[in-house]
């Protein structure tokens, strides 16, 4: 919207991340989404540090996106329940974001992913100004738009392709490839925060599934007693030859 037409609206100023209501008032669905949301963030830290290595990028997880001004205002927003924002500050003026604003910030989500908590149609409404798949294609325009249905283990990847939506095709590994962000997006069944459940999880291009840290940290500790035990078996193999191993 030009400033021309904001001043014929009588709109004299464009409020900011500060100034627009940073919830609706709404609340989780359930208590996936949650633990979802940081397993994807905490499994991805690592590749987007790499890409962004001057540390510019921004991820939401259940926040506002403004993408133009109403009536009250909130409901000019989506809150998309997990987003990544490349090339954009992590915070603002030495602020955490309220909300992540178009029109201050410009740069759109490079992917939007959806928990799906009903029947998916609130996901896939394609209703001009008020469906979540139109915004998110026509007025957002996120380049990637992932509708994640875990009561159903199933999901669905959307790719901007000439200004609309095609769905992306699954690779072999039915994994989907962000080629973007360089890692491939798909359903991992497993156990999560003590929960056992259909999760989704990010892979690298390869395949080899992008762990959290306290997955890492758990891989770490079982490399460390395996080893342990390996010299442990060879300490006692060269007692029971007459050798000392803590001469050795």
């Amino acid at each position: 919207m030009t400033l021309a037409k904001l001043s014929e609206l009588g709109i004299t100023h464009l409020p900011d991340h500060t100034e627009l209501p940073e919830s609706d008032g709404t609340f989780v669905k359930n208590f996936q989404e949650h633990p979802q949301s940081i397993l994807l963030t905490d499994s991805i830290t690592s590749v987007l540090q790499q890409l962004h290595p001057d540390g510019q990028y921004s991820i939401g997880q259940d926040c506002g996106i403004y993408w133009r001004l109403t009536e009250p205002p909130e409901k000019g927003a989506e809150a998309p329940d997990w987003f990544y924002v490349p090339n954009v500050p992590p915070m603002l003026n030495g602020k955490f974001r309220r909300s992540y604003v178009l029109w201050q910030e410009y740069v759109a989500p490079l992917i939007v992913l959806e928990f799906v908590s009903g029947d998916g149609s609130e996901e896939r409404d394609k209703t001009p100004l008020t469906g979540k798949f139109w915004v998110y294609e026509q007025a957002i325009r996120v380049p990637f738009y992932g509708i994640y249905e875990a009561n159903k283990a199933s999901l669905e990847v959307y790719h901007l392709v000439d200004g609309h939506y095609e769905l992306l095709p699954a690779n072999e590994r039915r994994h989907y490839y962000i080629a973007s962000m360089g890692v491939e997006l798909g359903i991992w069944q497993g156990q999560y925060n003590n929960m056992t459940a259909p999760w989704l999880r990010w892979w690298d291009a390869q395949g080899n599934l992008l762990l959290s840290n306290e997955e890492r940290s758990q891989m770490l500790a079982l490399q460390l007693e395996q080893e342990q035990q390996k010299a442990d078996r060879l300490a006692e193999r060269l007692r029971q030859l007459g050798i000392d191993p803590d001469q050795l």
